[in-house]
């Protein structure tokens, strides 16, 4: 299947809550401490339009929104941005569409940032060896504060 990547417009806005909800159930992730309890997840179109931010989806031939990538600033670290809310529904996975994902986000975070830094967990094992194949490399604590104290996985990458 052919997927389409491009920034996300504010009728995705639903669709990506509901792939996000999705995935995080999936996994267990449904409780605060992490993306479940983020008030912006249905406004994407809004938060990351702003300078340094931005959003992509994946959309099939169909129209249908089947995943999702953010580059995500940090006030207090402007030389490290954070890969944020990438998750495909399970239709996607194993396609090639996640990597498209990652490579348009990365890319444009190389324009705004030097460092690329973000936070999983650990059962999601699958999404550790396909970040660790992009050369992220695993840390031991997070690089700052982002809310998400469910997280017990963190990753930079040098950009």
């Amino acid at each position: 299947m052919e997927y389409c990547i491009r920034e996300i417009e504010e009728r995705d806005n639903k669709a990506v809550e509901e792939i996000i909800r999705y995935c995080l159930v999936e996994f267990g992730a449904d409780h605060e401490g992490c993306a479940w309890t983020d008030p912006c997840l249905d406004r994407f179109s809004q938060v990351y339009s702003t300078y340094g931010n931005c959003y992509w989806v994946a959309e099939d031939a169909a129209g249908k929104i089947v995943g999702g990538v953010g580059i995500g600033s940090f006030k207090d670290t402007p030389k490290i941005c954070e890969l944020q809310k990438m998750y495909c529904l399970p239709e996607a996975r194993g396609t090639g569409v996640a990597n498209r994902l990652l490579q348009t986000a990365l890319t444009y975070a190389k324009d705004y940032y030097r460092q690329c830094y973000l936070e999983t967990f650990d059962n999601m094992i699958a999404a550790q060896k396909f970040y660790e194949k992009h050369d992220f490399y695993r840390i031991q604590n997070p690089v700052l504060e982002t809310g998400h104290y469910s997280c017990d996985v963190f990753y930079l990458k040098d950009l």
